[in-house]
């Protein structure tokens, strides 16, 4: 019998340390994209992100140390329970900018949508591996496809396209890994295409439509709807080799640069750090994606391989989404680049989901 006190020296730890920098790279860009010249002081929201930090640490170690697969045999009861607070948000939730996402705890506002992405992973990663079939057939899919859109048409109402978008790469992810034929996979894309203009006619709301078109020709309106995304380019462009320096951008520092601590912290670092910064920090991203995907590969079972996939799957679009956004490649989205933008629920649900992937390595020799 394996000795469960000597799981700890099956920890990954490049693996760990490596999301620790990345988190710790985020820290010091939040602290630099809030810091007030004028003020000579950070501002409160860097502590708030800290305050965060901290305990997404101690959720990462919580999900390390629990067993993902009796995590998995209570994947229904997890998945209802984010659900239920995903329709507490639509009913009673706290509004902030237009939009309902969060729910108000003392001074702390949680948004169930970024622990979704667990649940939704847990999920799916439980109905595929005990399926014998996995997604060989039109009724496998269609019914993970149902648990996916339930979450998707919750969060698509608060409303929140960016961060139901992203419970798509799991659903398809783990489908894919779970045996999807290229067949379903062209007749879905197919299908995609053909409700593209009826989804621009019908779904996508005004503002919606108008970053898409902003994101074609920026140009047209500079001071408006372009402004975000002609800044966050000039940040990028303006850092040069090796940056201005920790607290010397002009773009995030004067607040030329809309939202430099959370949607746009890419920008930032590219201003402040350069390109040898930026290099650095995406060689960190692919070094956690490609140690990650050897974990699903290591896997003793097909509910840690389905899940290592569908929680990297999701990282993985979230970090090619934002970063091709700040550099003007993607329409403007409120997709936070995980690991390094501000947010609490984001740190925390990020930690906590590596927690369940180095469970899943550190687990491969248990019973």
């Amino acid at each position: 019998m394996f000795d469960e006190r000597r799981l700890q020296h099956h920890i990954d730890w490049p693996l760990l340390t490596a999301v620790l920098a990345l988190a710790g790279i985020g820290l010091v860009m939040i602290y630099s994209a809030t810091w007030n010249p004028i003020a000579a002081q950070v501002g409160g929201r860097f502590w708030t992100h800290l305050y965060a930090f901290g305990i997404g640490v101690g959720a990462l170690f919580v999900c390390l140390f629990l067993d993902y697969r009796r995590l998995c045999e209570n994947s229904l009861f997890i998945y209802l329970g984010v659900a239920a607070a995903l329709i507490y948000v639509l009913v009673a939730g706290s509004t902030q900018g237009g939009a309902q996402r969060w729910i108000a705890l003392g001074g702390f506002n949680l948004q169930p949508s970024e622990f979704m992405k667990i649940a939704l992973a847990l999920a799916l990663a439980t109905y595929f591996a005990e399926n014998n079939r996995g997604a060989q057939n039109y009724k496998d899919l269609a019914i993970a496809g149902g648990i996916a859109g339930f979450a998707f048409l919750l969060i698509y109402k608060q409303p929140d396209l960016g961060t139901a978008v992203t419970l798509l790469p799991i659903l398809f992810g783990i489908a894919f890994v779970a045996g999807l034929r290229l067949k379903l996979l062209a007749i879905i894309a197919l299908v995609a295409i053909v409700m593209a203009p009826i989804g621009w006619m019908f779904a996508l709301k005004p503002y919606q439509k108008e970053r898409i078109q902003t994101f074609l020709d920026p140009e047209k309106d500079s001071r408006g709807a372009g402004y975000q995304q002609l800044q966050a380019r000039i940040s990028v462009g303006s850092g040069g080799l090796s940056g201005k320096g920790f607290r010397h951008g002009t773009q995030g520092q004067y607040r030329f640069l809309p939202e430099p601590h959370s949607d746009f912290i890419y920008s930032v670092l590219g201003e402040e750090q350069g390109f040898l910064g930026v290099l650095g920090t995406l060689g960190l991203y692919l070094f956690v994606v490609l140690r990650t995907i050897e974990v699903a590969r290591l896997a003793k079972d097909r509910h840690g391989t389905y899940l290592v996939v569908g929680l990297i799957s999701c990282f993985t679009f979230q970090v090619l989404y934002n970063i091709t956004m700040s550099a003007g490649l993607a329409p403007v989205k409120g997709l936070t680049l995980p690991l390094m933008s501000y947010g609490g629920s984001s740190i925390i649900a990020t930690l906590a989901a590596f927690g369940l992937i180095l469970n899943v390595r550190m687990r491969r020799f248990t019973n």
